[in-house]
């Protein structure tokens, strides 16, 4: 389509992605159907085509109202519209470009800035998060449901993690939520890659990747995080570590756009590539591996919830059914595997009503096949959806590890 920046967007740094992602839409409206808020809400501003005009307005300097950040900040992020789109539209870039731009020009309310900046001031800090988790957990009767729903039903603890023993070493981001919601998800993965040959090693110094923060429109912040990342694993990169291995996949999405998002700094431009390009979810070392030689033996029955952020931002959809089935689980047939369970990083908690009923949905799908335990590759997926109290949800690795026969 069309567009003509205003002077003042023209100084934005961005200026030139947003410009080029705007001429790239023409305005089919293909991705409203594959929207999960469009599908509950039926407004065109509710869907992408609807915010990418309300973006184009604001760029070419239209009057910015409210109503303008709360269309964007209904937005999922999840990305099944790029999935769908024929022309190839970027619209996650031109949605961080957008919001970043709105919340410099409308201000937000007492509470939103209370709770964006709690969420902020506590979620990417795993220590923090953690201590937090367990003093939940004591206290669980006590809290209103709401916040029960939050943690963990069956918390596992973390199992014992094998030794670095072997030639082949990837690293692995621990996270800053799953250390406190699932501990044992990282040391379920180091044990079956240990099976496989395979160390996974830890590094300390990295912490949150940093989407948290780039998310709720602090981008700054965020891409801090990814720089002391990029410290934090360049010895081991400069060492020969194969990979940079993730378990949840918003991360992996995260750091796989580092490449992208630092391409203009002169300290990190070329580092941040190379970490993208090492960045691997966890089901593509698993894929490539020799799956035979674990020897695995399970009578459940799974569901597989793909997140988004491996379906759509990661391209990676149908890869861990395929690794799931080459291990000889049993899987059920999920209809609609292409929507969004409403978790969306901090989603479920910034727009609540939305994502419970995406969440809802979500599940009934999913429980169609009366699987034993819904899977997933996502701590927010997987934290979510065990909220509503029903079928269980677990880390697709802890399942794979329990069923092997093969002895450490």
């Amino acid at each position: 389509m069309q567009t003509h920046l205003s002077d003042q967007a023209r100084l934005l740094p961005r200026a030139a992605e947003a410009e080029k992602v705007l001429r790239s839409c023409v305005h089919c409206g293909f991705c409203n159907a594959t929207c999960p808020t469009y599908q509950l809400l039926g407004d065109e501003l509710d869907g992408p085509r609807g915010r990418i005009y309300l973006m184009k307005e604001m760029l070419e300097g239209a009057p910015i109202t409210a109503a303008t950040q709360t269309h964007l900040d209904r937005c999922l992020s999840c990305r099944n519209c790029e999935s769908t789109c024929p022309s190839g539209v970027q619209y996650h870039t031109l949605l961080d470009i957008g919001r970043d731009y709105l919340e410099q020009q409308v201000p937000r309310s007492l509470g939103s800035r209370l709770l964006r900046g709690t969420l902020r001031a506590v979620v990417p800090h795993a220590g923090l998060f953690s201590a937090l988790t367990q003093a939940g957990q004591r206290l669980r009767p006590l809290l209103p449901g709401s916040l029960q729903a939050k943690l963990p039903r069956q918390p596992r603890a973390a199992g014992e993690r094998p030794a670095p023993r072997h030639a082949r070493r990837m690293l692995v981001l621990e996270g800053c939520v799953q250390p406190g919601f699932s501990p044992n998800t990282n040391a379920a993965a180091a044990r079956v890659l240990d099976r496989l040959g395979i160390s996974l090693v830890a590094t300390p110094q990295a912490g949150c990747c940093g989407a948290v923060d780039y998310h709720m429109n602090a981008q700054g912040t965020g891409l801090d995080r990814a720089r002391r990342n990029i410290d934090a694993w360049w010895p081991a990169i400069e060492a020969g570590a194969e990979a940079i291995v993730q378990t949840a996949s918003g991360c992996g999405a995260f750091i796989k756009e580092y490449g992208a998002l630092l391409k203009d700094d002169p300290h990190y431009g070329a580092k941040a590539q190379r970490v993208s390009a090492l960045a691997k979810d966890l089901v593509e070392v698993l894929r490539e591996a020799p799956l035979e030689g674990l020897a695995v033996h399970s009578d459940q029955r799974l569901a597989f919830h793909c997140p988004c952020t491996l379906q759509h931002a990661q391209k990676l959809g149908g890869a861990v059914e395929g690794v799931l089935a080459r291990l000889g689980f049993t899987l059920s047939a999920v209809p609609d595997g292409h929507l969004c369970c409403g978790s969306a990083g901090t989603y479920s908690i910034t727009q609540p009503t939305l994502s419970k009923q995406l969440r809802d949905h979500r599940l009934n799908a999913l429980e169609t096949g009366k699987p034993d335990v819904i899977v997933t590759a996502n701590i927010g997926c997987q934290t979510h959806l065990d909220g509503a109290g029903r079928t269980p949800v677990r880390h697709w690795i802890e399942l794979v590890d329990e069923a092997c026969q093969t002895p450490l």
